[in-house]
């Protein structure tokens, strides 16, 4: 029986320092970067956070894509971590300590709060899993790990690079918890606290080889294994030998160097069938137009009847008025009259409900409104992108920031 590897190797540092997240939105010099085939850059696959998936065209350029992976991360700390660095800083300024004053990219630049990596990988230099299963299995196991750890950790980018020897995806997220002030702060052990995780040995101090990161990373792999077999991939779990402590990207290039260029249009004609961008805009205006719907005929339905069934009633008693003149027999009979009219509205809200429905989802009105509501959508993301990059230059502004590392290409990491 075939058995494949599973494998996810996790760490935010290198020989270089600080992995960073242009090597894997190729936002570097790739002719420097002989391990890379750039007739196939254009089969990679793009997600982060803000701007959903990407996909470069036969030059590989992708036309949806506004901001960078470092981008894309510089505006996440900003936005969700500013408020805790501003406050940290000001009680530095007040106890006169400006030499511990730090930016937002003085924190993504941190071994201890910068993003995490992880390289997963389906296969070993024998052979691969179809790269389309591969996607599908790494998908789940990230909602997996939103929909049970989304409180305290946050996946902020990945990608599928198709362009190497071997499919391997890089995904990078960062840990964070309460940084005891009631604002969120990059923090590891205490987010994995926070998630219920326990030290492999709760008898024992935390250290290197028993804190409770390794429990996490332990269940992680654990789903990532249950999903694969799931999807009829027979795992191989047995270790490999001699790789516990290799670097996780010294394991991918030990790999790449033991597979040969024979293999290397071995996907050239697979196709991977994920939705882009304007697909997903489609399903959302779907979706919000249903709702929509939903809210305005039920709103016109109770504030139209209700108008009705006041001025019914503001006419009746004006007809049936003690002060007017007029036979109580009369004043009785009108007053039952209009009472049947005002019942009679309330009891034929239905008919109005659908009618109000029936305009709203005609196709010529439906299309249009859709349109427009993806439109909306799409181009609101684009100027909350736009906007953060605006408050994270405005709030470094007045620092001297460290000028900023060219990205790293494969082998200098």
């Amino acid at each position: 029986m075939k058995k494949t590897r599973a494998t996810r190797h996790n760490g935010r540092t290198g020989a270089a320092g600080v992995f960073r997240a242009g090597h894997n939105d190729r936002t570097f010099d790739l002719d420097n970067a002989g391990h890379i085939d750039q007739t196939r850059c254009s089969i990679n696959v793009y997600w982060d956070c803000y701007q959903g998936l990407n996909f470069p065209d036969e030059n590989g350029i992708r036309p949806e894509r506004k901001f960078t992976f470092d981008e894309i991360e510089l505006i996440y700390y900003t936005d969700q971590f500013g408020d805790s660095i501003e406050a940290q800083n000001e009680r530095h300024r007040q106890s006169r300590h400006k030499e511990r004053i730090r930016s937002v990219e003085d924190i993504l630049k941190d071994p201890k709060t910068c993003p995490e990596e992880s390289v997963y990988q389906l296969g070993t230099k024998d052979g691969h899993e179809d790269p389309a299963l591969f996607v599908q299995v790494f998908l789940e196991l990230k909602d997996e790990i939103e929909k049970h750890y989304g409180s305290n950790i946050k996946v902020l980018d990945w990608a599928l690079h198709m362009d190497e020897a071997t499919p391997h995806i890089h995904e990078r997220h960062v840990f964070f918890a309460d940084d005891g002030y009631g604002t969120n702060f990059p923090k590891q052990d205490k987010a994995c606290e926070a998630l219920g995780f326990e030290r492999p040995d709760p008898e024992k101090k935390s250290g290197k080889n028993n804190n409770r990161k390794m429990s996490f990373d332990a269940e992680i792999r654990r789903i990532y294994i249950e999903i694969a077999e799931k999807h009829g991939i027979t795992i191989e779990k047995v270790p490999l030998e001699g790789k516990e402590h290799l670097e996780k990207n010294d394991f991918i290039i030990a790999k790449q160097e033991e597979v040969k260029a024979a293999n290397a249009i071995y996907i050239a004609e697979q196709e991977l069938k994920i939705a882009d961008i304007d697909a997903m805009a489609e399903e959302v205006a779907e979706k919000a137009y249903e709702k929509a719907c939903e809210v305005v005929t039920e709103t016109v339905k109770e504030e139209t009847v209700k108008a009705d069934i006041d001025i019914v009633k503001e006419y009746r008693d004006v007809l049936t008025d003690p002060k007017r003149n007029a036979p109580d027999k009369q004043k009785n009979f009108i007053k039952k009259i209009l009472d049947n009219v005002m019942e009679r509205l309330a009891r034929n809200t239905a008919v109005l409900l659908e009618k109000v429905k029936g305009i709203l989802q005609r196709p010529e009105i439906k299309q249009k409104n859709k349109e427009e509501i993806a439109h909306v959508a799409r181009e609101s993301v684009l100027e909350i992108l736009e906007r953060n990059k605006k408050k994270s230059a405005e709030h470094n502004a007045s620092r001297q920031v460290p000028t900023k590392e060219k990205s790293r290409d494969w082998e200098e990491r």
